[in-house]
């Protein structure tokens, strides 16, 4: 009787309970490497070399609709837009015409469909002008995410979805990490099995990355926006709208101690803030670095 009782007890619940366990334990160890890649992706991805403040001409390539065509100033604002069409002589004309018009000083082209020809459309159109724009092809993963998000919405209330992939291919090679983070960064294609993956795992560490990331970069506190500015430590949406609101208000902020003036900025916050904000042109050359105001004084 008891041997009986060994043996129906470990196969209908010893057994059941410790290929669960071990299955589990499995399971979270599968979790934590798939995560660990994800997240070392992502960071390289937003660390990638900005081509920094230039005038931008993107061209989000495609057979059939053509490919959308935009003019970014240095500061990544829409400046025109059009349509150009793969082997067509009108197009290469139209090329000309706006690199000539905005004085474009880089191409940026997505790497989707029809890629290849629309570079070779680009490169052909260049190839009689004095100063060439060097050409890059970039990547285009989120970009169709983004176009369809809030935040493309309320840069671009009246543009087309496809306006709006194209602007972002273009800001991508001026600054990644600040066109990036606008996007859910499961939807930037960099990870693996992120569907089978603890969810609210993934996406904290991503979210840690991103934070930590923007926090080790820094930010150009008068060019940022407020999607970027939020990831900052100490700022939310509310204070990072705030200090959007303030700097369309009362222009560019000539050093770091202006943004005391910013309302709800109160000392605790800047303390913990202020390390992370850049100002470029401050009349104090350390405003424009990862020094803490606290330590002005020993350097």
């Amino acid at each position: 009787q008891v041997e009986l009782a060994m043996e129906d007890s470990y196969k209908r619940l010893l057994k059941p309970a410790i290929e669960t366990e071990f299955a589990a334990l499995s399971k979270d160890k599968a979790d934590e490497e798939a995560i660990r890649v994800f997240t070392s992706n992502l960071r390289q991805l937003l660390l990638e070399s900005p081509l920094g403040q230039k005038r931008v001409l993107a061209l989000d390539p495609g057979f059939r609709t053509g490919c959308k065509t935009v003019v970014l100033s240095a500061q990544g604002d829409l400046l025109h837009h059009t349509v150009v069409y793969v082997n067509n002589l009108a197009s290469i004309k139209t090329i000309q015409q706006l690199i000539a018009q905005y004085d474009i000083q880089a191409i940026a082209i997505g790497n989707g469909t029809a890629s290849r020809e629309c570079e070779q459309m680009v490169r052909l159109a260049i190839e009689s002008i004095p100063n060439q724009p060097p050409v890059f092809v970039v990547s285009e993963s989120g970009a169709s995410v983004y176009s369809a998000s809030a935040v493309a919405r309320e840069e671009f209330p009246d543009e087309d979805v496809t306006v709006r992939g194209a602007v972002s291919i273009g800001r991508r090679l001026m600054d990644p990490l600040a066109e990036l983070v606008k996007i859910d960064p499961k939807s930037i294609g960099v990870g693996q099995y992120q569907h089978d993956v603890n969810q609210s795992r993934l996406s904290e560490s991503l979210h840690q990355t991103v934070e930590s990331v923007v926090n080790h970069v820094g930010v150009d506190v008068n060019t940022a926006s407020k999607h970027l500015l939020t990831y900052i430590s100490g700022l939310g949406p509310a204070l990072a709208q705030n200090i959007v609101n303030y700097r369309s208000e009362h222009g560019a902020f000539p050093n770091r101690k202006a943004l005391l003036k910013v309302p709800k900025m109160g000392a605790k916050t800047f303390e913990q803030a202020a390390g992370f904000l850049r100002v470029t042109n401050s009349d104090m050359p350390l405003d424009n670095s990862a020094v803490h105001p606290e330590s002005y004084a020993i350097v």
